[in-house]
């Protein structure tokens, strides 16, 4: 059962020895060895705090300036990680390849693509208003192409590894296998805010249908797993416990491509012809609305997954980010359909979502922080009990 880093134990291959200056390697700073790159999620899970707080279609006192500080928080932590995860490969260098050949933990190495990507369009889109406009697209320019490179590596190379490497069971589709996928879709999305800032001409629409290709790219993947996914659950039960909020990541790709859709749109006048653009706006709303409408509903099956895990003693992992990014790219969607249809009820389904993402990301930020005082988040992983069949 594919699971998430915190939930089951790397071991080395049978008969492998670990030669003396290895040892010597993971006895330094032993508290990094086990930072996989799952924990790229809770700088991706706070970064959209503050830029689906910005999106809102609703004027609240006090929010821009706490979206700010969420932001400010962000780039803190995607500094941390980063610097966490090269101190993980520089002295653990032995467990980081495990990571790599475990399907179980190569998909998140999409996380960190959707850190940079997500840190990124945060820091132009609400950092503007503290380091200005020119140093935040600067710094989102930064981003947003390392961020872009590092996902379309990673939605190539993690499905080849699946296939020649790790090559999982069948009925052990997991939706962390959507994370590598997902990232070009955010990359569709943040490209999207620097379109207007390119020149126009051929590299203006250049970026706009590249950022066109990439949804694309993201949708019909995400499509190829989703019925994986779902057909797992059916045939097979329920998630494990500490995995049972993975099933929020499905939301990922469907909020995450009716928010890219809506910021396409708005940035294709002047991109392409008119009558281009006028469709790409028919489109955003053509296409959102049905997906946001699925998305509802696979909201209330994974919360009612949820609940019924809690009931069984589901206890706090670092799975509970899968209920921050994913809800928050929810907020941006219906924050989008609501700027093109100028419904209210789109306005109130955005605020609705963003209340529900803060109370998670306030919830998950706080079991983190204790987590990581205690040391329990950063010892050594325990196998996951056997799994049961489902009873109920």
């Amino acid at each position: 059962m594919a699971i998430f880093p915190q939930t089951r134990a790397v071991l080395p291959p049978s008969g492998a020895v670990l030669l003396p200056h290895r040892t010597d390697r993971a006895r330094r700073l032993p508290a990094l060895r086990h930072i996989g790159p799952n924990w790229y999620a809770a700088v991706m899970g706070t970064a959209i705090v503050a830029s689906a707080g910005a999106a809102l279609p609703v004027d609240v006192p006090g929010l821009r300036g706490a979206c700010t500080v969420v932001w400010a928080l962000s780039a803190v932590l995607l500094a941390a990680v980063l610097a966490a995860r090269a101190g993980h490969w520089l002295h653990h260098r032995d467990q980081a390849r495990a990571h790599l050949l475990d399907p179980a933990v190569a998909p998140f190495y999409g996380c960190l693509a959707m850190a940079l990507l997500a840190v990124g369009g945060a820091t132009l889109t609400v950092g503007a208003d503290v380091v200005g406009v020119r140093a935040a697209l600067a710094v989102d320019v930064v981003l947003f192409t390392a961020g872009t490179a590092v996902g379309l590596v990673a939605a190539v190379v993690v499905p080849y590894l699946m296939v020649v490497r790790h090559r999982p069971a069948p009925g052990t589709a997991s939706p962390v296998w959507l994370l590598p996928l997902v990232a070009p879709m955010v990359s569709a999305s943040q490209g999207a805010l620097l379109v207007p800032h390119v020149a126009a001409g051929q590299g203006r629409e250049a970026l706009l249908l590249a950022c066109y290709a990439m949804f694309g790219l993201s949708l019909l993947a995400t499509l190829v797993v989703l019925p994986l996914v779902f057909a797992r659950l059916v045939h097979h039960g329920p998630l494990p416990l500490a995995l049972t909020p993975a099933l929020f990541l499905v939301l990922g790709p469907l909020g995450q491509s009716t928010t890219a859709v809506n910021q396409l749109a708005d940035a294709a006048p002047g991109a392409v012809a008119g009558p281009y653009a006028s469709a790409f706006g028919a489109f955003a709303v053509l296409y959102g609305v049905p997906v946001m409408g699925f998305a509802l509903l696979w909201l209330v099956l994974a919360g009612a997954m949820a609940i019924r895990a809690t009931r069984d003693g589901m206890g706090f992992a670092m799975t509970w980010w899968a209920f921050t990014f994913p809800v928050g790219t929810c907020v941006t969607g219906a924050a989008g359909l609501a700027r093109h249809t100028g419904l209210a009820a789109l306005t109130w389904l955005a605020v609705a979502l963003y209340v529900f993402l803060v109370a998670a990301w306030a919830v998950a930020g706080a079991r983190t922080v204790r987590g990581v005082v205690s040391g329990a988040l950063t010892a050594a992983p325990v196998p996951p009990a056997p799994v049961t069949a489902r009873t109920r």
